[in-house]
């Protein structure tokens, strides 16, 4: 949520910041500014795009400044709402994400002691803290910033200059990320690795409540109590191609297409096709560890909380462990039973997501065993977790996930299959038989995706729609679930997704000719089931568009639409059928005239509450 960029060195300062906030626009773009300090301090800002601040903005000269853009939380998006904040003097400006919870109480102190306030953000407290803390003389702005932090009580990724202090940046964080880049001659900051990727790939991710001192030359390191720490800097094997479009309209339309490549680099080096076993980086399941669970608690939220409904079905019928699923925002604010005989699985494409954060410490502080399953390497869930399964997807741009879930989906199947490999619940021979169906999954997500013509007229027919239902039964379930979330992302068109057996217990009085009904329905346990439950929706003149697998019949007769698919494992079905859906929803969303990459309302990592 909202996004920092941060530069010193011998460049100009304008350029650096901006390329940098348009790599950073899929995390807030309601607003954006820079700060900027050559000759004296500059600030620039504006409501909109980072092509409106581009094309607006002065020529501002400088080598050292900070830059946001933002998602608004506390204050609606406009001009003054927007980052970065001047002090009182004007001689020091603040960049900010996150959420000062005591920011009421913080700001009646200040207008107590003569402050004035010209938005109605949280951030701004910030400058006006920093500035008091400053006005005795004593402190430098590192201790300044440091001492301004003790009284907020919240969420920061925090960024500072100065025009007093004109060759340093002073940053810190909390529970919001913040990464340090390392050039030769100059130095970057960020709130993600992206960012800066075009001019450095060293790099180090700030820790909880520590600050850092940037300058074109150095970068300090310093604790949560103010001592100077060291920490190597890890090198990013990201491409830089990898954050560009490359060719294709949207980067979702990218990410949709490089699903293949993304679970072929999450499968490699997990699944031995010789011994038909899976092995997984990251973690050590004992035997006797494996065995002693009492349960799973798998946290998430949005699109991941999906993947975690798919994740207990294969859990529980792979390993045969009692496994529920838990939305972050829900499991913190109760009082959850957990136990050092529960293992938390933590599913979040950022790794930043508060609300999981919430419920992993949660969870932690009750004596469970925590566990990550995500997209970024160094990720705040990363840390909290004693063991990471990475999902290898690369960036993902887009703010509605793609690539992020279906490798989500991997992991968590790679993760049954070694957790009942380490309870002895799962045939060997029928453990090899997944493992090979899962190195045979690229080849036939490229095939899937192929039928995007197909797919495309279907949009076409139908994103006059204004109410879809899309139906699933079993592992397909959260599936439909997922089809309808991003057919509400990406178009505005309101969707429900329903176990297609519960559609007669109320949504069956929704369907008329009107109603397109989109469902899912695999050669599997469920088929007959569905196929019955898509008959009554027919008798009722249910529009049907049907995904079924190559061969199947079953359907011609009564649905307006069908899509055949290729035969697969029905473990692997959940991972294959959600891509045509996907499609779906992005190409009703490009007939509409809807921003696929940045929809309204949405940013690309939820970090606050």
């Amino acid at each position: 949520m909202c996004g920092i960029i941060g530069y010193a060195g011998p460049r100009e300062a304008q350029e650096v910041l901006l390329d940098g906030l348009k790599r950073l626009e899929y995390r807030g773009y309601d607003s954006a500014g820079v700060a900027i300090v050559g000759s004296g301090l500059k600030v620039f800002k504006d409501k909109g795009e980072i092509s409106k601040l581009s094309s607006t903005m002065p020529r501002l000269s400088g080598h050292l400044g900070v830059g946001h853009t933002r998602w608004a939380t506390c204050g609606k998006p406009s001009q003054p709402n927007a980052h970065p904040f001047l002090d009182c003097t004007g001689k020091m400006a603040v960049v900010h994400n996150g959420i000062i919870e005591n920011h009421l109480e913080l700001k009646a102190a200040l207008v107590a002691r003569g402050h004035e306030f010209k938005s109605e953000t949280d951030t701004e407290i910030f400058a006006h803290l920093i500035a008091d803390a400053l006005a005795d003389g004593n402190r430098d702005l590192r201790e300044a910033v440091r001492a301004s932090l003790a009284q907020v009580h919240g969420t920061y990724a925090i960024a500072v200059v100065s025009e007093k202090r004109p060759d340093e940046i002073v940053a810190a964080k909390n529970a919001s990320p913040l990464v340090v880049g390392y050039g030769k001659g100059e130095n970057f900051l960020a709130s993600d690795v992206p960012a800066i990727l075009e001019h450095t790939r060293e790099v180090v991710y700030l820790e909880e409540g520590e600050l850092a001192v940037l300058t074109a030359g150095a970068v300090s390191l310093y604790g949560r109590n103010g001592e100077q720490i060291s920490r190597k800097p890890r090198r990013i094997e990201w491409s830089t191609v990898a954050a560009e479009k490359e060719g294709h309209k949207h980067f979702m339309h990218k990410e949709i297409f490089e699903q293949p490549r993304a679970v072929a680099d999450t499968i490699r080096g997990r699944a031995s096709l010789e011994q038909g076993d899976v092995t997984l980086d990251g973690m050590e399941l004992t035997e006797e560890y494996v065995r002693s669970l009492q349960r799973v608690v798998i946290v998430a939220c949005g699109t991941s909380s999906h993947a975690g409904l798919s994740g207990r079905q294969m859990i529980e019928s792979v390993a045969r462990i009692p496994t529920q699923v838990e939305l972050g925002s829900e499991f913190r604010n109760r009082d959850p039973l957990v136990d050092e005989r529960t293992l938390c699985l933590a599913v979040t494409q950022s790794g930043e997501t508060a609300d999981t954060l919430a419920a992993m410490k949660e969870a932690a502080a009750r004596g469970a065993r925590g566990m990550a399953i995500c997209n970024v390497q160094g990720s705040t869930a990363a840390r909290l977790a004693e063991a990471t399964l990475l999902t290898h997807a690369g960036p993902e741009i887009g703010v509605a996930s793609t690539k992020a879930f279906t490798t989500q989906l991997v992991v968590l199947l790679l993760l049954a299959l070694r957790l009942g490999q380490a309870r002895g619940t799962l045939d060997p021979a029928v453990r090899a038989e997944i493992v090979q169906a899962l190195r045979e999954l690229p080849a036939l997500l490229e095939r899937v995706a192929s039928t995007e013509q197909k797919i495309h007229q279907w949009a076409q027919k139908w994103h006059e729609a204004t109410d879809f239902l899309y139906l699933g039964r079993g592992p397909l379930y959260p599936i439909a679930l997922e089809g309808a979330l991003k057919l509400k992302e990406l178009s505005y068109i309101h969707a429900e997704g329903y176990p297609a057996g519960e559609m007669k217990h109320g949504p069956i009085a929704l369907i008329d000719r009107h109603l397109p009904i989109v469902a899912v329905m695999p050669r599997d346990a469920h088929r007959e089931k569905v196929l019955s439950n898509l008959q009554e929706a027919a008798a009722r003149d249910g529009r049907i568009l049907a995904l079924v697998e190559e061969g199947d019949t079953g359907l011609d007769h009564i649905a307006e639409d069908v899509l055949h698919l290729p035969k697969v494992n029905p473990w692997l079905a959940p991972i294959l059928y959600v891509v045509p859906l996907q499609l779906l929803s992005y190409h009703i969303a490009v007939i509409r005239g809807c921003d696929v990459d940045q929809p309204r309302n949405l940013a690309k990592s939820v970090t606050v509450e």
